[in-house]
């Protein structure tokens, strides 16, 4: 099984930056789809972004595309989300995701980083 720990998250103010990363144990996850998803209150949990488990195919939610940068560096078997340009409606919690086989969805899950960004 894998366990998923986020880390990065913070308080910044609208246009600024922040990187988040998601540490992998219990198994390694270089074959394994990442991803991040994020869910405001009120609201309902959304895609953010999606990598493959060689890097070679990255996915973005539309809201994101051009600001937010979803890497990976499978020997330390961790994943990353960088977000520039922030925007108010980016408040959120951010958690990670694994999918062992794409087709069968997400089946591990970090806890989360909260993301608060000021206007």
């Amino acid at each position: 099984q894998v366990q998923l720990v986020e880390s990065g998250g913070g308080l910044v103010q609208a246009g600024g930056s922040l990187r988040l990363s998601c540490v992998a144990s219990g198994r390694t996850v270089s074959g394994y789809t990442m991803g991040w998803f994020r869910q405001a209150p009120g609201k309902e949990r959304e895609f953010v972004a999606q990598i493959t488990g060689s890097s070679d195919r990255t996915y973005y939610a539309d809201s994101v595309k051009g600001r937010f940068t979803i890497s990976r560096d499978n020997a330390k078997n961790t994943e990353y989300l960088q977000m520039t340009s922030l925007k108010p409606e980016d408040t959120a919690i951010y958690c990670c995701a694994a999918a062992a086989r794409p087709e069968s969805g997400y089946n591990s899950w970090g806890q989360g980083t909260q993301v608060t960004v000021s206007s």
